[in-house]
């Protein structure tokens, strides 16, 4: 796929700013404990850039990616927790309850960082993989996809809180210590982490990209469309939807697992209903349609939540809340598309006066 010449050099211009930003000039400005925060902030944009893709390419609107999320995260906790409590031992939660004597056999697998950082991306997608067949073959869309999805999330975060020997069922997974081998509490490795966050939301973004301006992202927005016509072509609307729900799943799986290390935790209530809609809120705001709007909103949003849940605890819901509606009442576009608009309503206002002017001669 080849790219208009201008518009290749803007996005590669644009990418180069980003990777300055974020590998030069937040780490000089930043202290050690916001650069902490703002890698948790880019976690949040990776899940906003498959957000950007599944939602605002292909108009499904993806109400539970914080299973996905989750899935990732719980599967790097789990590698973590293992290795944090050594050889032959039990995680410090599972030796706390009491009512494990060995390590659970679904637990096993995830002892091997290599089964366990291929299961934070892939178990996502397949889990993905099989839900969207079902739905997609059926021919749900529209509200009752998305509450479907935010019903999974709901579902998903009330079994992980039911089995608390084997889970830690409302705190979660806490306390974890090292990231393959490496001190969490050594400010040179959280550093490290961060560097790690920040390089894989620009690789996200380079893959999104290609996928939006390929064959196949005319494709998703020809489903968006007209699902009718694209079948009348003879392509299957439904393997299409499929595949960006897919990739979409798989950022928001590799999102939860470096979530992890940089934060420390996972639990159900970041993975439940509420963290599914920020999820979404963030990348309205900023842009569903737009990469750079997505991730900005979603870094936004998050800096925001922090910032004002501080002072306001109990009205922030309700302030998320009216920000996600007036974005889709007022702003369908988000603030990327604001100087678009602008323009657009100058063209008319500029069209309508030569029109006056013309019937006035």
């Amino acid at each position: 796929m080849t790219f208009p010449q201008g518009r290749s050099a803007r996005a590669w211009a644009a990418l180069a700013g980003a990777a300055l930003l974020l590998f030069a000039v937040a780490p000089l400005a930043l202290s050690d404990f916001r650069l902490s925060l703002f890698a948790k902030y880019l976690c949040i944009a990776m899940v906003a850039v498959g957000i950007c893709l599944a939602w605002g390419r292909g108009g499904l609107l993806t109400l539970g990616q914080g299973v996905f999320f989750g899935l990732g995260g719980y599967a790097m906790a789990m590698h973590l927790k293992i290795a944090d409590a050594g050889p032959g031992n039990l995680p410090d939660f599972m030796q706390l309850y009491g009512t494990a004597t060995e390590l659970p056999w679904w637990w096993r697998p995830f002892a091997n960082p290599v089964v366990a950082l291929a299961a934070t991306v892939l178990l996502p997608m397949a889990v993905a993989a099989l839900l969207g067949s079902f739905v997609f073959r059926r021919r749900v869309k529209g509200a009752y996809f998305a509450i479907l999805s935010q019903a999974l999330a709901a579902a998903f975060a009330l079994w992980l809180i039911g089995q608390q020997a084997t889970t830690g069922g409302t705190n979660g997974l806490t306390d974890i210590q090292g990231f393959f081998g490496y001190d969490l509490d050594d400010p040179v490795n959280q550093r490290t982490v961060y560097f790690v966050i920040a390089a894989a939301l620009l690789l996200l973004i380079v893959i999104a990209r290609q996928l939006i301006h390929s064959r196949y992202g005319e494709l998703l927005v020809a489903v968006r469309d007209s699902e009718e016509r694209v079948r009348f072509l003879g392509y299957d609307p439904a393997n299409v939807k499929l595949v960006a729900y897919v990739v979409a799943a798989g950022t928001a799986g590799l999102a939860g697992a470096l979530f992890v290390p940089a934060v420390g935790i996972i639990s159900p209530a970041m993975i439940g209903i509420v963290p599914s809609i920020e999820f979404v809120v963030g990348a309205a705001v900023g842009g569903r349609a737009s990469l750079a709007g997505a991730v900005l909103g979603a870094v936004g949003v998050a800096w925001a939540r922090t910032a004002l849940s501080e002072e306001f605890p109990a009205a922030w819901t309700y302030f998320q809340g009216l920000l996600f509606v007036v974005a889709l009442a007022f702003l369908p576009g988000g603030i990327a598309s604001l100087a678009g608009t602008v323009r657009r309503r100058r063209a008319d206002r500029r069209g309508t006066t030569a029109l006056t002017t013309g019937e006035a001669a």
